[in-house]
């Protein structure tokens, strides 16, 4: 994928995100509670992020991991989305180093 192809998809989450027009998949929900993180923190992430990897063998569409910080600036938070109308947000995830 080109970096302006990446740079347009980042755009396009930060402004899903601004809109409140993304949509947290049960398994997304189900891993922020397990590493004790909140909807702020995914929002966070995706505001503060970069985009590190994409998968594009999906019928589907390209997914997208970006990796921020959590609302504590000091978390590094990852979030697997794809775009499917709305923001997909499929799963989230504290990044180790």
């Amino acid at each position: 994928m080109k970096p302006r192809d990446l740079a347009r998809a980042l755009e396009m989450m930060r402004q899903a995100v601004a809109d409140q027009a993304y949509v947290l998949t049960p398994h997304a929900v189900l891993e922020m509670r397990n590493d004790r993180l909140d909807v702020v923190d995914v929002e966070s992430a995706i505001l503060t992020g970069t985009i590190e990897r994409v998968w594009e063998d999906d019928l589907r569409g390209p997914r997208y991991e970006v990796v921020g910080q959590a609302c504590d600036l000091t978390t590094r938070v990852g979030v697997v989305a794809r775009f499917a109308g709305a923001l997909l947000i499929i799963t989230v995830y504290e990044k180790v180093r």
